[in-house]
């Protein structure tokens, strides 16, 4: 995992969720929400996320996201 994370831009932990009663996970990247993951994604995304560690949690997020490799996010 040492390979993906080169510039150690998930380090900073970028990345943030958040459950509403309904199940619905909103994903925020710096403080912005960028995704609404629900019903059989928003389950998937919660059972992974509950066995990962903080650096992996951050990973997870950031390549459901996607489009965070190319180095022209602002921010």
């Amino acid at each position: 995992m040492d390979n993906v994370d080169k510039r150690n831009k998930l380090g900073e932990e970028p990345f943030s969720y958040r459950v509403s009663k309904d199940k619905k996970v909103f994903l925020f990247w710096n403080g912005r929400q960028v995704m609404i993951l629900k019903g059989k994604e928003s389950e998937n995304f919660l059972v992974k996320i509950d066995k990962a560690d903080a650096k992996e949690a951050q990973l997870i997020m950031a390549k459901i996201t996607g489009n965070f490799k190319r180095g022209n996010e602002k921010g």
